[in-house]
């Protein structure tokens, strides 16, 4: 029996999905989702349940469980730090100018002790 060869094309992607698929605010996207990963982290390490996270943010559970499906639309930055803090997570924002040797535009980065 012949089999057919296929040469199969692997490319490098950068480190954000999001701007590798050509979606508009694609550093919003992967900090949104970097702060949603911290938040079911932080879920897990100290064991809250959605209804409580729900009770402590005033969100519904509902929602909570939308946006710990990946579903981030209608959660503003401010709202996801905001639970983030809720469930005793220090939130720190640091901005500091972009290296005028580099040739890139400036970004918005997310980053937390779980090395998201």
């Amino acid at each position: 029996m012949a089999r057919a060869t296929e040469e199969t094309m692997i490319e490098r992607g950068s480190d954000n999905v999001f701007a590798d698929l050509g979606l508009p605010d694609a550093d919003e996207l992967l900090a949104k989702s970097k702060l949603v990963l911290a938040i079911g982290a932080a879920i897990k390490e100290r064991n809250v349940t959605q209804k409580e996270l729900a009770r402590l943010t005033g969100i519904d559970q509902s929602r909570i469980s939308q946006l710990l499906n990946g579903k981030v639309s209608g959660f503003s930055s401010d709202r996801l730090m905001h639970i983030l803090t809720k469930l005793d997570q220090d939130v720190v924002i640091s901005v500091r100018p972009r290296p005028s040797n580099e040739n890139r535009p400036a970004y918005v980065s997310v980053s937390n002790y779980h090395g998201l």
